[in-house]
């Protein structure tokens, strides 16, 4: 894979680099409507493919809360064209590294050494690179281990970046902007943690250790003397990303472990912790043939509010949900309904939210949940279509969902998707919760 020599870090130049690739785009369109007059037949889908290309080069090379955006889109199978979810998801794992002198640059910095001198080796090629950082091999003290590099200038460019990439992501998502505003503070503050390695290395050890009891779960130990505010030590975890390891062809009840325990490790936090690791894309695991799976990157890691938790979670429940007064109560607390919506309005959305809610909770339902249920997850994205395509959500004025909601849906969302990719039959009982917390 082609190497980089540098990214541009100032704001000037970042901005240019997305006016240039705005043009790019607008000659697309003006390319598909030309075609389209000569041929009426002509579809949508080479423009999408032009369009990610060159949208997806662009925000790979200036790496950062860019490519994040990228990366968090592609997430939704349901809310992008086919081909800007499959090329913006090679920002999970396979963005254009860094070249070796800029890595040994912020080994100088932040560490006052080159990896040479602090590690016995060190592969100066990046095995995988992402959104925020990239990861090197090293060996010390006999180990294997992984050495997460921050590219340079990620933390000061968030604020600017996110203010370019909105036009993008209104125009991609087709999201009015009044929603995008509502979002995009919750956006700029957990991108903001992803780029403090410091805080980023306190919750790995702290959440790693609450967790290390859950089955065929695997985290690696951290090594804060090798670490620094740009710079992140673990042990280096043997194991396949989700699409190497579904090559591989493994059997039902190895899909079905690593998905249980993959569904016990976020129903733990959510419940238990009221934190979550809130980056569930296939980049963040690792799994193995003996149905373990590595957990690692906890950059993302969302608190959940008590009074949040509480109101979200009773959706769940059925019976509280047939009491119209409490219904509209929770919906209103959870801001999927607002004090200044007409009694049309209220009816209108209760119904389309009361739907999606009954699809989306059917997991939490049932004593156990077939993920490989195709019909399901279709019904699912032909539904979040259809509500794209009302009239009365597209110009609805106010945006609708707690800023809480937007990464504790996107969580489960990434959950699901991974789920459904291995087609994991997994235990979804209150039982199994309950079992997570008294092991014995």
């Amino acid at each position: 894979m082609k190497e980089q020599t540098n990214i541009p870090t100032g704001k000037v130049e970042r901005a240019s680099r997305f006016v240039a690739t705005g043009f790019k785009v607008g000659t697309n369109y003006l390319k598909h409507y030309t075609k389209k007059l000569i041929d009426p037949s002509t579809s949508r889908e080479q423009l999408h493919a032009d369009n990610a290309e060159d949208i997806y080069d662009t925000l790979s090379d200036l790496k950062g809360s860019a490519l994040k955006v990228a990366q968090m889109l592609s997430m939704d199978k349901g809310m992008l064209p086919k081909a800007y979810t499959e090329r913006f998801a090679m920002s999970q794992y396979s963005a254009p590294p860094l070249s070796g002198p800029l890595v040994v640059n912020t080994f100088y910095k932040t560490l006052g050494k080159s990896p040479s001198q602090l590690f016995d080796k060190f592969d100066m090629q990046a095995s995988n690179a992402a959104s925020i950082g990239q990861v090197h091999k090293a060996m010390k003290w006999g180990k294997e281990l992984a050495v997460k590099i921050q590219y340079p200038g990620v933390a000061n460019s968030v604020k600017s970046d996110l203010r370019i990439v909105k036009p993008f992501a209104i125009r991609i998502v087709g999201m009015n902007e009044v929603d995008m505003d509502k979002y995009f503070d919750e956006i700029e503050g957990k991108l903001l943690e992803e780029t403090d390695y410091k805080l980023e290395l306190r919750r790995s050890m702290e959440v790693s250790a609450q967790c290390a009891h859950i089955p065929n779960l695997v985290f690696p130990t951290y090594y804060p003397e090798l670490s620094s505010d740009r710079i992140i030590t673990m042990d280096w975890l043997q194991g396949f990303h989700l699409k190497e390891f579904l090559q591989l062809n493994p059997s039902q009840e190895v899909r079905d472990k690593i998905g249980q325990a993959l569904w016990d490790f976020y129903q733990f936090q959510v419940h238990i912790l009221r934190k979550v690791h809130a980056d569930p894309h296939p980049g963040n695991f690792l799994m193995r043939e003996d149905g373990t799976v590595g957990v690692f990157d906890f950059g993302c890691i969302k608190e959940i509010p008590e009074d949040f938790y509480t109101n979200y979670f009773l959706l769940v429940d059925k019976e509280v949900l047939k009491d119209e007064t409490r219904r509209r109560a929770i919906y209103t607390n959870l801001e999927m309904i607002h004090p200044s919506d007409t009694e049309k309005e209220i009816v209108f959305f209760s119904g389309l939210f009361q739907k999606m809610i009954d699809m989306l909770t059917l997991p939490f339902t049932l004593p156990a949940f077939d993920f490989g249920d195709e019909t399901y997850f279709t019904e699912i994205y032909e539904y979040m279509d259809y509500l794209y395509n009302l009239k009365e959500v597209r110009e609805s004025k106010v945006a609708r969902g707690s800023r809480h909601s937007l990464y504790v849906n996107r969580t489960y969302f990434g959950l699901y998707s991974i789920l459904s990719d291995l087609k994991a039959r997994v235990i979804t009982s209150d039982a199994r919760i309950r079992q997570l917390i008294n092991p014995s």
